[in-house]
């Protein structure tokens, strides 16, 4: 009993492929995220000038370098000429992560901040404040609807 097949070259998988677009390339692209780690692209060069400012500001802020191991993808990516060369930098930004946990206190260490700094400007502000001519005028305001008397 002969058995009828298609020829393998007759068989097409254009009709299960979805078709494709192009798309512009991502300037950076993204991590594979790790669960409970955020992470951000920190400035380590300009220009070619190393920026070891900013670079060492954000390690002691708990930022840390992410190594090429933990997001292969990026093995084709890295700068050959890299002052990190267990790490992920392009363009002059090495790839960083910090647990969330970290980024939830410095977050609520900069709002506390924000509030302190806030309420200083707002109290120094009322302090020069004259009943006279006040700064904040509290008023009462109020619309009316319809037409006038007689109309």
């Amino acid at each position: 009993m002969a058995e009828t097949r298609t020829p393998r070259e007759i068989q097409t998988r254009i009709a299960d492929e979805r078709p494709k677009q192009w798309q512009a390339p991502e300037l950076l692209p993204e991590p594979d995220k790790q669960p409970g780690y955020e992470y951000r692209w920190i400035r380590v060069s300009t220009l070619n000038n190393a920026d070891a400012r900013n670079i060492s500001k954000s390690l002691r802020e708990g930022w840390e370098a992410v190594k090429v191991d933990e997001q292969p993808k990026f093995q084709l990516l890295i700068d050959p000429n890299s002052r990190f060369q267990d790490n992920i930098e392009i363009g002059g930004l090495l790839l960083c992560k910090m647990p969330k946990e970290f980024l939830q206190q410095r977050k609520d260490y900069y709002d506390q901040i924000t509030q302190q700094q806030t309420e200083a400007v707002d109290n120094n502000l009322m302090r020069q404040s004259d009943s006279r001519m006040p700064i904040f005028k509290e008023g009462k305001s109020s619309t009316t609807r319809g037409f006038g008397k007689g109309n």
